[in-house]
């Protein structure tokens, strides 16, 4: 079977399935693994699949895919970014870090760090970071979403609101073509809006297949970010934007 049969049968089988694996598909059409990850990335490439450990999801445009899968999602791009984010992270501020697989590989580039002050609405960054003993951490509070460990909602917010801090690093979702940060939970949005509002300096972690992604949740314009750390270029027009607006994008090899 050629390759442009194979694409609408595999993501017919993805929409009714919600996941198709490797092998799986390798032993339905009778074709190699080498063949069958060639055809994921084909269509991961044009948004129509996400490639997760050992197979691929469906996009949505309304709801995230879980949290687990989301781990296995480029996590050599992820580590890049963190590396490179961090290395802009000096010693001795305070510095909020949210929800995301993004962020909480941030965290694990901050073990050794020295006298941070860490406020967090995300229960695993504040695990990770229990690892390092000179670093205070703070733990809003707000409803827990068990999913991703993430804490939302009005009292994560309001607690938000007391602090002033030094940096800020949040994640999205998805980034539309015009510079919008997106993402799927408008309680999760409510709080990253806080979180730039109490910042004073601003830095934003996504890898490039938020790129291709939609959200139906603004967080804020790429323009009221000081710093975008992702692993691809971004297109032409956006990325003249960010020159107009001053938003430092840095590109990260992993």
């Amino acid at each position: 079977m050629s390759q442009s049969f194979r694409h609408p049968e595999i993501l017919e089988i993805a929409r009714r399935e919600g996941k198709v694996t490797v092998e799986g598909l390798a032993e339905r059409f009778g074709v190699t693994l080498q063949t069958i990850r060639r055809d994921l990335s084909d269509l991961a490439e044009v948004g129509r699949l996400e490639r997760v450990h050992g197979g691929a999801v469906l996009p949505s445009g309304t709801t995230n895919i879980g949290y687990e899968e989301r781990r296995t999602i480029n996590p050599a791009g992820k580590a890049a970014i963190a590396r490179a984010c961090a290395a802009t992270i000096p010693n001795d501020i305070s510095i909020f870090l949210n929800i995301g697989t993004s962020t909480e590989a941030v965290a694990r580039e901050l073990l050794h760090h020295t006298n941070l002050m860490v406020v967090t609405n995300n229960m695993n960054v504040a695990n990770i970071l229990v690892a390092n003993p000179d670093c205070e951490i703070i733990v809003t509070g707000g409803l827990l979403r068990r999913a991703d460990g993430g804490l939302i909602g009005n009292l994560a917010a309001d607690t938000i609101r007391q602090f002033k801090f030094d940096m800020a690093v949040i994640g999205c979702s998805a980034l539309d073509p015009d510079g919008d940060v997106l993402d799927y939970d408008i309680q999760e949005v409510s709080v990253s809006r806080a979180i730039l509002s109490q910042s004073r300096k601003s830095l934003l972690v996504a890898d490039h297949t938020k790129f291709s992604r939609s959200a139906p949740a603004k967080i804020a314009s790429l323009s009221e970010v000081d710093t975008f750390f992702t692993d691809k270029a971004l297109s032409p027009p956006l990325g003249a934007s960010c020159v107009d607006w001053g938003t430092d994008v840095v590109v990260c090899d992993a």
